[in-house]
This record gives structure tokens, C-alpha cells and sequence, in this order.
């Protein structure tokens, strides 16, 4: 086998083994990663979403090696960390009203049996993290790194938390982050991210300005797809990009059906962010959702391609506001439907 034959072979299992991965097919993922690995054993690529893919499957000790592959020291130490079965759900059902709706969501959360605290969400982000105020009452870091912060550097921290509870939900085991950026001035206590969401069927019910939370099982992916269609909400594909980063399809003022990344939660006024050639139309679709004549933000440098394929526009914080949005991990769908939830 030639070089060019080899660098071309693993380039095709790392694409194949990153599809695979984008629709939490497993097998398929591990399957074509672990080829390109074999191929190529110092590909970053390739062993970053191999150590993604199993960490999706809370598979953290098959996950280390991977990450030191790809040169995340922190997150090997981080993940090594957490013994025994990480995100164990306790309970089958919370409904969180939200403190406020902006500049962002807010909901209340319990730290170790603690009084509640405020937390926010975006699925822009991944892990579980909190004010350094908070954790500083009960949290040891098991790693650390310093990342730059305002033109200087700070430290950023990561430990294991025994207890999170969200109304009826409580989530046991699971990484969290911290870090001396966050202030006890800002309004919220932590962030809850896509980590988090993607353990459970997740309802960011805007329109009825709560947060919803079932066990995730085979049964609440139908029950979810019975609500959205008797609602009339289509079936959407859910793809997951670079560990939290969820996608669909949707448009754009007539550009026809593209892939489109749906970051919910978060803070702004804006409807959708779009890269300068698109910065002139003013519909804006995602689904059978819509909203026209709204605030738009449009960046001339913005990438096409941040995570390895063409992304047509974000739809944000403000977008949702008329519907609920459903995340179905389990079948990987998305639904969004007009009004509050049932």
C-alpha cells in the first residue's frame, strides 16, 4: 500500500467514522474511526471524535486514551476522574418555570442537596459549569489549564460533583467546570450544557417559559413524536457537531433547504447569525417555523464550514420564543412546534 493510498484510505474512514458520529451511530462511528486510528495512530482528528463517541456513551475510561491522543491532557485527567457510572438519573420527570426569559433563561438547580441556585443554558456549550463562588463551597479540581481571558490569562478548573437536581430530575456523578473569570456579580450561578441535555428528552418550552426534563427511554422518543405531530411539528434531524454543537435543517429568504445550527438558550436579540452573503434577506425558516422582518446579525468573516461541512445561518435565543423545542436524543430528531407544550 502506497503513502498516498494510505493518507487517502484514512482520510475516508475519519469522514465516514465523523458522519457516523454526527447521528450518534455508534458502531458505525467507532467502527471507521478506529480504522483511520489504525492508519494514521497520531491523527487528532480522528481520536478527538473517537474520544467524543464514547464519551457519548458515558464510556469515560475508553475515552482517556483517545483524548491524550489528541493532546487534551486536561480532559484525559478530567475524565479519568469520574469513578464509577457518570449521569445517573434519579427520578423521571421535571418541569422548571424560568426565573426570567432575558437577557437570558434562568432556572433553578440544587448543588449537593443545597439551596437552589440560578442557573442559565445554551447548548453552545458543553459541560455542566458554575461560578467559582459555588464551587468553591464543596468542589475539588481534579485538573486544571490556564486559558486567555480579556488579552491576559486565567486559570480554569474541573472536578467531579456528586449531586445536581433540577426539580424532580437528579443527575448523579458528572464533570463540571469552573473557572476565576466568573464573578459573584453576575446573575446566574453556572450554565447548564449539552452534556447535560443530551442525557435526558429535553423541552426548551419558550413559549411556556419553562424547562422541561424527562428520562430519556424509547417511550418518551414516541410520546414526544405523538405531541409533535398532533401539534404539527415535522420531524427534524438532529446532528451533533465538535461534542455539543446541535444542527439541523432549515432556510433562509429562499435559499432552500440547508444544514443550519440551532444553539438554544443563550442571551441576545438577534433571530439568526449568517455569514455576509445572506446578509440582505430578511425571511428566516426553520422547519415549519418561521419568523419574518426580525433581528438579524451578519458577520462578512464568518466560516461556512466550521465543523467540517457547509452551515448555512445559527437561529438563536430570540427565534424560539413562540415555540417549544424538543430534543430527542434516542431517535435523534428535533421537533419544533408552535406554543406552550403539553
Amino acid at each position: 500500500m502506497g503513502p498516498a493510498f494510505a493518507v487517502a484510505g484514512r482520510r475516508r474512514a475519519g469522514r465516514r467514522g465523523y458522519v457516523g458520529l454526527l447521528s450518534n451511530r455508534f458502531p458505525d462511528a467507532e467502527k471507521y474511526l478506529k480504522m483511520a486510528i489504525e492508519l494514521a495512530p497520531g491523527d487528532k482528528d480522528a481520536n478527538l471524535f473517537l474520544g467524543d463517541c464514547y464519551i457519548r456513551q458515558d464510556k469515560f475510561s475508553l475515552a482517556v486514551p483517545r483524548w491524550q491522543a489528541a493532546g487534551r491532557e486536561v480532559y484525559a485527567k478530567w475524565f479519568a476522574a469520574v469513578r464509577g457510572e457518570p449521569y445517573r438519573i434519579h427520578g423521571d420527570i421535571a418541569r422548571l418555570p424560568w426565573q426570567q426569559t432575558d437577557p437570558f433563561p434562568l432556572v433553578e438547580a440544587s448543588i449537593n442537596g443545597g439551596p437552589p441556585k440560578r442557573f442559565t443554558f445554551y447548548t453552545g456549550a458543553g459541560w455542566l459549569g458554575m461560578s467559582s463562588k459555588v464551587a468553591e463551597a464543596g468542589l475539588s479540581a481534579v485538573a486544571s489549564q490556564k486559558i486567555d481571558y480579556l488579552g491576559g490569562t486565567a486559570w480554569q478548573y474541573f472536578g467531579v460533583l456528586d449531586s445536581f437536581k433540577l426539580g424532580g430530575i437528579e443527575l448523579r456523578n458528572i464533570p463540571v467546570e469552573w473557572s476565576e473569570t466568573d464573578t459573584p456579580e453576575e446573575p446566574n450561578d453556572g450554565i447548564i450544557g449539552t452534556w447535560v441535555f443530551y442525557h435526558l428528552l429535553t423541552i426548551f418550552d419558550y413559549a411556556g417559559r419553562s424547562l422541561i426534563l424527562r428520562r430519556r427511554t424509547p417511550e418518551t422518543a414516541r410520546e414526544a413524536r405523538a405531541d409533535a405531530t398532533r401539534a404539527g411539528a415535522e420531524p427534524l434531524p438532529l446532528w451533533l457537531a465538535r461534542e455539543h454543537m446541535l444542527h439541523s435543517r432549515g432556510s433562509i429568504a429562499g435559499s432552500g433547504t440547508r444544514v443550519v445550527a440551532v444553539p438554544i438558550g443563550g442571551t441576545g436579540e438577534i433571530a439568526a447569525g449568517m455569514s455576509g452573503d445572506t446578509a440582505e434577506q430578511l425571511g428566516i425558516r426553520l422547519g415549519n417555523a418561521a419568523a419574518k422582518e426580525v433581528y438579524c446579525y451578519a458577520n462578512p468573516s464568518q466560516s461556512l464550514a466550521p465543523f467540517g461541512f457547509d452551515v448555512l445561518a445559527h437561529f438563536s435565543h430570540s427565534f424560539y420564543k413562540p415555540y417549544n423545542v424538543t430534543l430527542d436524543f434516542t431517535d435523534m430528531n428535533l421537533y419544533i412546534a408552535r406554543g406552550k407544550a403539553t
